[in-house]
């Protein structure tokens, strides 16, 4: 999970929202990212769909079988069905998402019973810090709103 927070933290000084995930499998790094969104003009850059390409790029597969997805905010819908298409076993997140969360606030789409894989959910791992930094994110980005009016 350090390695999650250290991506959100990047997002944070690129002003993305502190968004960070690592894909692990037997103890090894496969892909890391953190939101880009702005940077890439891409709503689908979230943080867990560039680690999960950045994963399957390392091992020159789809489907990664095995591993476990470390990301310091519940992922969305879009990241969620990612997480089921790319076949990971265990998905770790920081702080829940009650707008939009898919892993068990909001929906359940990793766990779905009519989908071909289900993934194991283990929520609250660094809670605390995923939850600050987004905090500390949005309230900048409502005082630099603030003071333009």
């Amino acid at each position: 999970m350090d390695l999650a927070l250290a991506e959100a933290r990047s997002a944070f000084e690129e002003d993305e929202v502190p968004v960070g995930a690592a894909v692990v499998r037997d103890g090894m790094l496969l892909g890391r990212g953190h939101n880009r969104t702005r940077a890439l003009s891409d709503p689908t850059a979230h943080a867990e769909i560039l680690a999960i390409t950045a994963a399957c790029q390392t091992i020159g597969e789809a489907r990664l079988d095995g591993a476990e997805l470390f990301v310091t905010l519940e992922p969305c819908p879009m990241c969620a069905g990612a997480i089921v298409l790319a076949h990971i076993a265990k998905l770790h997140y920081g702080t829940p998402d009650p707008r939009a969360g898919a892993c068990g606030s909001l929906i359940d789409i990793v766990r779905e019973p009519r989908l071909n894989h289900q993934v194991e959910v283990y929520a609250g791992l660094a809670a605390e810090e995923s939850r600050k930094l987004l905090e500390e994110f949005f309230t900048r980005k409502r005082a630099q709103n603030d003071d333009k009016l």
